[in-house]
């Protein structure tokens, strides 16, 4: 399945980031580009119902080549890159044979993917990889988990001798914002299960996520010039610094992982009259994840007893549940993909997501939908980089995991 590669390299040429604060989705117009040149694809390899919505969600379906009933499995990847960095002119650097050595993305600027700074990079010597060039990310995530889901259903639709039942595709925007299932319409993508290849290096398998709230803090100070400003000033900046301050100092995403839980402080802005901080909260455990956001409440109401009413107000809105909780009734989905992957030498690697997927959301929404690997490392940055032969082996696992299902009874 070398063509996963070849597809990989020409996805990434498409610009797809997505952007942040636009209500529209998609949140850019140029997720359009991909999205159509997707579906002119999927038509020429002979799915069936190829749409592409006003919102920019491709769908496919590949249907069902067995007599009997079986569910029907749906494939989810999606179209946009972070906005973390930029996802322009992106030029992939193949590595043949990695040599265990730092590798050079860009000698003029002096940029280095060092198994120093990422030892996971060990993991490969003797793979062939794809990288940066240090300048833009790669867009593995997920336009790998796209190739794979891609390159699966290319081979299903060439080999009818594969039993499965009907297949779904689902290719979403605005996944890095948080927006990736609001346009998706779960009765009219038609499966009764799925799977979104959206997660790491091979082997990793995820039934569980953060559970995810957005914060925004606004302060209201009082200018006054400094000469003259005793007792009367109120320095906005001085009481978003403080509020930060009253934050667990080792709840925070660079001295945690597994299953602890974080406040992140994304962007902080403003002058001596007004300020903004802009946090997210995330923890595993729903108990923790309520703790949290309260702790967040009444730090704000402190900062109001000590400085006046007002000065400190809130937002805080949830993003996405733990989809694990959704998940208990389906865990045969769980032993099905391990077994899928042990058949073909893959190591499960069954691990939390310290973060969110479009999963989540669609879990709730009634579509169960764990989480696959796509073989990708180090991603939302210029050191971003993928093993070929795991897209290759995911390519396959998508295949077997759909003959899997297809020996099952509704």
């Amino acid at each position: 399945m070398s063509s996963v590669v070849d597809r990989f390299l020409r996805y990434v040429s498409y610009d797809t980031q997505s952007a942040d604060g636009i209500e529209q989705i998609p949140s850019t117009e140029k997720q359009f580009s991909l999205a159509n040149c997707l579906a002119e694809e999927l038509r020429k390899m002979g799915a069936s119902d190829v749409k592409v919505s006003d919102r920019c969600y491709v769908t496919a379906k590949i249907p069902s080549n067995m007599a009997k009933k079986v569910p029907s499995l749906g494939l989810i990847a999606h179209m946009d890159t972070a906005p973390a960095f930029s996802g322009q002119n992106v030029k992939p650097k193949t590595v043949k044979a990695y040599d265990g050595e730092k590798i050079c993305l860009n000698e003029e600027q002096g940029i280095f993917l060092d198994p120093l700074e990422f030892p996971a990079l060990l993991d490969y010597v003797g793979e062939d990889l794809i990288a940066t060039d240090g300048t833009t990310l790669l867009g593995a995530d997920d336009k790998a988990g796209i190739a794979e889901i891609m390159t699966a259903a290319s081979y299903l639709l060439e080999h009818p001798e594969i039993q499965h039942g009907q297949i779904c595709i689902g290719l979403t925007p605005d996944e890095e914002i948080g927006k990736g299932a609001d346009g998706f319409d779960v009765e009219d993508f038609g499966a009764d299960v799925a799977f979104t290849v959206d997660g790491g290096a091979l082997g990793e398998l995820e039934y569980e996520n953060f559970n995810a709230a957005s914060g925004r803090v606004h302060v209201h100070g009082k200018s006054i010039h400094p000469g003259s400003s005793k007792g009367t000033m109120k320095n906005a900046l001085l009481i978003g610094m403080e509020f930060q301050s009253m934050l667990p100092v080792f709840e925070n995403p660079m001295y945690t992982e597994g299953y602890e839980g974080f406040f992140h402080l994304s962007d902080m802005s403003g002058n001596v009259e007004t300020a903004t901080l802009d946090h997210i909260i995330r923890d595993h455990d729903r108990t923790r994840f309520e703790a949290k956001k309260d702790l967040y409440r009444q730090i704000a109401d402190l900062l109001n007893i000590k400085y006046g009413p007002q000065t400190v107000e809130i937002e805080l809105k949830d993003s996405y549940y733990n989809m694990k909780e959704m998940l208990k009734s389906h865990m045969y989905l769980i032993d099905l993909a391990k077994k899928a992957m042990e058949e073909l030498q893959i190591q499960p690697k069954i691990c939390p997501i310290r973060g969110g997927t479009d999963g989540a959301r669609l879990s709730y929404m009634g579509l169960p939908c764990p989480n696959l690997c796509t073989g990708g490392h180090n991603f939302h940055g210029p050191y971003e980089f993928v093993c070929i032969r795991s897209m290759e082996k995911i390519s396959q696992l998508l295949v077997t995991i759909a003959q899997k299902l297809g020996q099952m009874q509704l």
